[in-house]
């Protein structure tokens, strides 16, 4: 089904306002509902993408199979609202049920009776990496927007392909979580998201002006609500979309490309999944076709070790 390119944008850029090392691995299904059905039933999409995220993070830390046939059964509903949802008051408790079995009928049923089960499979990717010419160019451009757009735009680039930040973090940081230090370097502390990030030296400069300017503010669109809406991020790049070729800007590719760099860097897998929050370096395997092999002579070089 063909959305809207506003839903479209909406879908692509949400994550959840609290980060959840589960993300990167339902995200991409729980997206793949949400398009599916948000055409047929009567829900806005933001209220989709929460609730479908919520129960698809609950049941991957269940241990639930990862698909959307075992997390939109009845019996797994009804767990999720009575065990998942606690401190909700009752009628959000019943209005999640409710939406929850309506994206189950939309998704398993039609004219003949229940089908043998929900044909959704994640996407055979994730959100596409930039080029490096293309990063360029998208940092040429942003700098040529008006102040308050342009600094919006550097804060979403060097957050995301500065620091791999997720949708939700982006819009959460605020200028003094910024550290930097006596080197040069911008840094994150494990208390500010629970792991320690570290900036991309082509990006300090730019990120210590930003987290100067912004203070105890937000760094990408200071003065929004607490917490952000889910399409802070979506509707801002809705509305600044670069003129052709140039793609428009995704913080899902960002972060992609941020990734993608630093496994062509050959940086420790373990060294990169941790850094990005996910639960584990195996997180990392849909990337690898990302990255070109290493040359025989550099193989064998790592392969001999120093003496």
């Amino acid at each position: 089904m063909a959305l809207d390119p506003a839903t479209s944008s909406v879908i692509d850029a949400y994550a959840p306002r609290e980060p959840a090392a589960a993300w990167d691995e339902v995200g991409p299904l729980v997206k793949t509902v949400v398009a599916a059905t948000v055409e047929r039933v009567p829900y806005a999409v933001e209220d989709l993408l929460h609730v479908v995220a919520r129960l698809a993070i609950w049941a991957e830390g269940r241990g639930v199979v990862r698909e959307p046939a075992a997390w939109l059964t009845n019996e797994t509903i009804d767990a999720f609202v009575l065990t998942g949802c606690a401190g909700l008051k009752p009628g959000t408790l019943r209005t999640y049920r409710t939406w929850l079995r309506r994206v189950r009928e939309v998704l398993v049923w039609d004219n003949a009776g229940e089908s043998e089960g929900l044909h959704l499979s994640a996407p055979p990717a994730p959100a596409p990496p930039y080029e490096e010419r293309e990063i360029a160019s998208l940092r040429t451009w942003a700098g040529q927007l008006r102040p308050r757009a342009r600094a919006d735009a550097l804060a979403l680039m060097a957050l995301a392909d500065g620091m791999g930040l997720a949708p939700g973090e982006v819009a959460r940081l605020r200028g003094t979580d910024v550290r930097r230090t006596r080197s040069g370097a911008c840094v994150l502390d494990a208390r500010v998201l629970g792991r320690l990030l570290v900036a991309r030296a082509e990006w300090e400069d730019d990120l210590a002006h930003l987290a100067e300017g912004a203070g105890g503010d937000f760094l990408f669109r200071p003065g929004h609500s607490e917490p952000p809406p889910d399409n802070l991020i979506a509707s801002w790049a809705w509305q600044h979309r670069p003129e052709a070729p140039l793609p428009g800007l995704s913080a899902r590719r960002l972060r992609a490309s941020w990734i993608v760099s630093l496994m062509r860097r050959r940086i420790d897998h373990g060294v990169i999944a941790a850094a990005a929050g996910l639960a584990s370096a195996a997180s990392l395997a849909r990337y690898q076709h990302l990255v070109p092999p290493l040359s025989d002579s550099e193989t064998a070089r790592l392969l001999r070790g120093s003496r």
